[in-house]
């Protein structure tokens, strides 16, 4: 995004916030809110830089050629997103892996991904697919497998207010399909090696 559009964008959704404010009948020119809209506006295009990002770009940034066959795991990457449906975050722990298949790419990078695709509105759901698609397009390895584990507030602070639930989503493809290779991933995601 051009700096210029970016300023633009700036704009309007400080406007924005300041209707917001107004229409939920507080003061949006009482001293302690008088930055909010613009902080607010910030905070948002902060949240949703996602959608200014290339993840394939990002992959083959630092694609390596390396014999290397054998699982990759990332776990444990911090994940926040917001919800779609609420405009609310959610968030968690994204447990990333691969099978090369004549390329490696940088670790870095499978984190920079995973906060790439959640840094737009999102569904955990998708989310999932997004990062397992996006590694399996561009590495073409031999098999991908993505866990999320996350707590949405939508459900915690508004609905059904459930303060301890974890939502899981999986995706999988090549190998990661088969049950051994399956198994020995999700064992992996779910010890302590250190």
């Amino acid at each position: 995004m051009s700096e210029e559009k970016k300023s633009d964008s700036l704009k309007i959704l400080t406007d924005s916030y300041f209707t917001l404010i107004d229409s939920i009948g507080e003061n949006p020119q009482r001293d302690g809110l008088l930055k909010t809209p613009e902080r607010a506006a910030k905070a948002l295009q902060f949240l949703t830089r996602g959608y200014a990002e290339d993840p394939e770009a990002i992959l083959k940034g630092a694609m390596f050629q390396e014999p290397y066959q054998e699982m990759v795991v990332v776990k444990n990457i911090e994940m926040y997103s917001l919800c779609e449906h609420h405009m609310l975050p959610f968030f968690g722990k994204a447990h990333i892996a691969y099978i090369p298949n004549g390329y490696i790419v940088g670790l870095s990078k499978i984190p920079r991904i995973v906060d790439a695709f959640a840094r737009r509105l999102q569904v955990q759901e998708r989310l999932t697919t997004d990062i397992r698609d996006c590694i399996d397009r561009t590495l073409k390895p031999l098999g991908v497998a993505v866990v999320i584990e996350a707590s949405h507030m939508c459900m915690q602070m508004r609905g059904v207010e459930k303060q301890n639930s974890v939502t899981t989503t999986s995706a999988f493809t090549g190998e990661f399909l088969k049950e051994p290779t399956r198994k020995e991933f999700l064992s992996l995601i779910s010890s302590r090696l250190s």
